[in-house]
């Protein structure tokens, strides 16, 4: 997936195959988040920010490897999902075929929803990122640390239904816990996503 096209991307997402989705799409703005707080960092890496150039140069490393991070999870929730159609593709004529199909997309269910819940971890963390280069990062483009912030939401919030659409068929109680933990917390990365976007908008020039 990283290495085709954007309209490539974009056909296969337009068309009527199971993958890739919107967990794919929720990576992808966390990547788009990463790499926005890189590009700010990098913007910001002058003598004029020597007071800071360490944690600068810290955002910058931690964004590039989370950039790539949510690229790989993007590969891996449309391979997880593919996986989940084929489990229920699976015979059910006789009772051990059944049986083995239920445990089939029960697998494949919890790898389809922990996909989408590593993308919550990172789009949190990419929004951390975006808090700390706040208030020391470039004011020139400081707009993209909002544009940032407002990826690593969208990508919160599209990781989550994406969890969400798993849990029904979770029957282990221990994962289904950690996961719906996952999707509790995702209300608390938008109201910062919010503050952070608030922040910079207040700062602009009307």
């Amino acid at each position: 997936m990283r290495t085709d096209t954007v309209e490539t991307f974009l056909a296969q997402l337009a068309a009527r195959v199971p993958a890739p989705g919107g967990g794919a799409t929720a990576a992808l703005h966390a990547a788009q988040a990463a790499a926005l707080v890189a590009m700010v960092a990098r913007y910001s890496d002058s003598a004029k920010y020597a007071e800071h150039a360490e944690e600068i140069a810290s955002i910058t490393a931690t964004a590039d490897r989370l950039r790539q991070n949510a690229l790989g999870l993007a590969e891996e929730d449309a391979a997880a999902f593919t996986a989940v159609t084929e489990a229920y593709r699976l015979p059910k004529g006789t009772a051990d075929e059944a049986a083995a199909r239920s445990e089939g997309i029960a697998r494949a269910l919890v790898a389809a929803a922990h996909v989408p819940a590593i993308v919550v971890a990172v789009a949190e963390q990419v929004l951390g990122l975006a808090e700390q280069l706040l208030p020391i990062g470039n004011r020139n483009v400081i707009s993209d640390v909002a544009a940032a912030a407002e990826a690593a939401r969208a990508a919160a919030t599209t990781a989550r239904v994406n969890v969400e659409i798993n849990l029904g068929g979770i029957k282990d109680p221990a994962t289904w816990g950690e996961l719906a933990a996952v999707v509790d917390s995702v209300d608390d990365v938008v109201l910062r996503a919010e503050k952070v976007t608030a922040a910079v908008r207040d700062g602009l020039v009307r």
